[in-house]
């Protein structure tokens, strides 16, 4: 009897030891058939195969209107009442001229309903080139350059976008919870705003004198503070971040959202825009969790205002510092500007705005303090949001010419994520796919990246907390999947 209850306490302490030992084995097996796939010439099938099972913590670099599909938008044509001029590809929003094209015979309209649209498989295509890239690399008709393609695209569905929202993120949300995403921190709509030409042509005339742009900083600041209508959108803008996104968020999905500030715009239209958007965030009771600023950063005004724009966030994150901000700063690349206009960007987001993510930052390599840079952000431990399809197709940045490896090699935080999923047509496992597949990191890097989508969220601690345990548990399930399919073999 002692032999057999000493034989089943030893028995009972090894299965302990070795159920003990089994998430670290999982993981080695996971690890061990990661990097079958990519050693020599990387298995894409196989990595997007793991990509998808594998869990990611979160997407940070998340444009909502750039993440719905245009055939979804499309969908929204009909809903809105609208319709879709063939000859163009633009949408008809003026009603008087929509009824008038339903009274004319079929073989008469050019504008088109929704399923007129779909029954018409020229124009469909045709439209499907436009309002995304689908087809750009894939003997596309319509070849304007990539970025003019990629940014024309919101001037074609942009009619239906501002509307419909809780539709759309509800979709957003299915979709990242079948390619295990628990969280997303999406640039949703951009704050109110008001335009001042006296206050733009004063401001511009300030150029470079620091206090001088202060001291219009401070007063037109002061002016809309006192703006109660100026107030009274800003309400309005919050109420409506919270009525779109209710019934997002459950147990397992968590979404916040930033405002954003377009770049393209005059100086006051920006300021407005910014302090609107700072001022959502202290309302909105941790549903608006950042700021950002967005557009196009090679056209002429965007070049021209870049560092006046870095001076208003400076002095808002003054005012409102416990709000975050993550810039869009160097998503430019050799030939899109002038080499003077690769000098800076990154580093003034950093030093001048106090930044504390950076979107996309692939002109690293031109800048002029690089070294400084990558120093900075190691050690204020400020993540870059590497975005690696959207390099490839706006900037031709893609492999060893892309500023990862720098960012890597120094030591710098990075996240992946996926830009504008809808436009490019892509998702964030596919973004996990080239990341390995290109620069063959290592599964623990991997699954670092993952967690930094948690780790370097916009989210209170206890959130964070929260989701980076339900990531250990994903992960856990995930990599005894991986490990049993190993054991297969």
């Amino acid at each position: 009897m002692q032999k057999t209850l000493i034989g089943l306490m030893v028995a009972a302490a090894f299965a302990g030891s070795a159920a003990a030992a089994s998430p670290k084995a999982n993981e080695a097996a996971t690890a061990r058939h990661y990097a079958a796939l990519v050693q020599g010439q990387p298995n894409l099938a196989g990595l997007t195969m793991f990509f998808t099972r594998m869990p990611k913590g979160g997407d940070l670099h998340h444009h909502y209107s750039g993440s719905i599909y245009a055939e979804q938008y499309l969908e929204w044509v009909d809903k809105m009442g609208y319709c879709v001029n063939k000859q163009t590809y633009r949408i008809e929003t003026d009603k008087a001229v929509v009824e008038s094209q339903r009274a004319l015979p079929a073989k008469e309209r050019v504008c088109l309903s929704t399923q007129e649209m779909i029954r018409d498989d020229y124009s469909y295509r045709e439209m499907l080139q436009r309002w995304s890239t689908k087809d750009f690399d894939n003997h596309g008709a319509v070849q304007p350059p990539p970025d003019r393609a990629f940014f024309e695209t919101f001037g074609y569905f942009g009619p239906v976008s501002n509307s419909n929202f809780n539709e759309g993120l509800r979709t957003l949300k299915q979709r990242a919870i079948e390619e295990n995403v628990s969280y997303i921190e999406t640039q949703f709509k951009s704050a109110p705003l008001v335009q001042d030409t006296a206050w733009d042509a004063a401001v511009l005339e300030a150029g470079s004198d620091e206090k001088m742009v202060a001291d219009h900083l401070a007063a037109f600041a002061a002016k809309l503070e006192q703006d109660a209508a100026f107030n009274a959108r800003v309400n309005d803008f919050v109420n409506n971040v919270k009525a779109s996104s209710a019934g997002i968020d459950d147990a397992n999905f968590t979404m916040r959202y930033q405002t954003y500030v377009l770049r393209l715009l005059q100086p006051s239209q920006v300021f407005s825009s910014m302090l609107g958007a700072f001022k959502s965030a202290r309302q909105s009771g941790g549903l608006i969790v950042g700021v950002n600023i967005v557009g196009a950063e090679n056209t002429a005004v965007s070049m021209r205002d870049y560092a006046l724009h870095m001076k208003m966030f400076r002095f808002l994150k003054a005012q409102y510092p416990e709000v975050k901000t993550s810039l869009h700063a160097g998503e430019l690349s050799l030939g899109m500007v002038p080499p003077e206009g690769l000098r800076f960007h990154i580093d003034q987001a950093i030093h001048v705005a106090g930044a504390d993510r950076i979107g996309h930052g692939i002109d690293l390599a031109h800048e002029l303090r690089a070294p400084e840079i990558m120093k900075a952000m190691r050690e204020k431990d400020i993540p870059v949001e590497i975005n690696l399809t959207s390099n490839e197709f706006i900037n031709g940045v893609k492999g060893q010419d892309h500023p990862i490896l720098l960012y890597r090699k120094f030591g710098v935080p990075f996240v992946i994520s996926t830009d504008d999923t809808g436009v490019t047509r892509h998702t964030l496992t596919r973004e996990y796919v080239l990341f390995a597949s290109r620069y063959q990191p290592s599964y623990a890097e991997v699954k670092k990246a993952s967690y930094n989508g948690i780790r370097y969220a916009f989210l209170p601690k206890a959130e964070k907390d929260r989701l980076t345990r339900q990531l250990d548990q994903r992960f856990a399930r995930f990599e005894a999947d991986m490990a049993a399919l190993s054991a297969k073999k």
